[in-house]
């Protein structure tokens, strides 16, 4: 049986309703549960990374003025990528013992945190993120590197800091550290993404050599069709 024009508004109107709360539920879940987060393009061991440190949110509804990004013990040398609403500063330690860089060179003094400080504060409902370029430590394999971030807002600020204990899961934790795991290396050393390029800039290669001939059989091809139409056109006009 059909339903009549009139019977199916309520039907529309309570899924409507329904949806609505569904929604709500879930867009509230998920600004809830929103955290500031660090994601490698590389999670090897000893290999040289871009770990982009997101910041989805304000401190609740305020905007966000500066963020100060904690540098894991390990990493001795950062360099972060400019944004264009922060000024960016790299904060010095001096190392306990001095240690020699893969030039040789002494090395006395780390980067102990990298602070991003707004000239155009973030709005509460926008986000960005917050390049930073360094070297894995070669023997971080099966660790967690932790990145505790302070996130200052006009009013407010938000410690993202809380790291988990032996055992627990981190998604327990209120305000977790951005971290993220390391893995051991594959065994194309530093240069895997030297390697990459290469293997692709090869590939390309590759491709462009088996179309060759393709391509000189099509030219072959347009070529004899070009001679039998002048053929044709003469053989017409001497018959005319």
């Amino acid at each position: 049986m059909n339903l009549t024009e009139s019977s199916r508004r309520p039907f529309m109107l309570t899924g409507a309703v329904a949806l609505g709360t569904i929604a709500l539920a879930f867009g509230g879940a998920t600004a809830a549960n929103a955290h500031v987060g660090a994601k490698p393009d590389t999670n090897e061991a000893g290999s040289y990374a871009v770990v982009a440190v997101s910041v989805p949110h304000g401190c609740d509804v305020s905007p966000t003025t500066k963020v100060a990004l904690k540098i894991p013990e390990g990493i001795n040398a950062v360099t972060p990528t400019r944004n264009a609403f922060y000024t960016v500063e790299k904060v010095m330690e001096k190392l306990d013992t001095p240690i020699k860089d893969s030039h040789g060179n002494d090395v006395t003094e780390r980067v102990a945190e990298v602070v991003y400080t707004a000239t155009t504060p973030l709005p509460a409902d926008q986000r960005d993120v917050f390049e930073l370029s360094l070297q894995i430590p070669e023997d971080a394999a099966g660790e967690m590197l932790f990145f505790p971030t302070i996130q200052t807002c006009e009013v407010g600020e938000t410690a993202w800091v809380q790291m988990p204990a032996d055992g627990q899961d981190p998604h327990e934790l209120e305000l977790p550290a951005p971290s993220f795991e390391v893995v051991p290396a594959s065994g194309e050393g530093h240069g895997s993404h030297a390697s990459e390029s290469a293997e692709a800039h090869g590939t390309n290669e590759t491709a462009a050599s088996a179309q060759s001939p393709l391509v000189i059989t099509s030219l072959l091809v347009g070529a004899a069709g070009l001679v039998a139409g002048v053929i044709a056109l003469i053989r017409g006009r001497k018959q005319a």
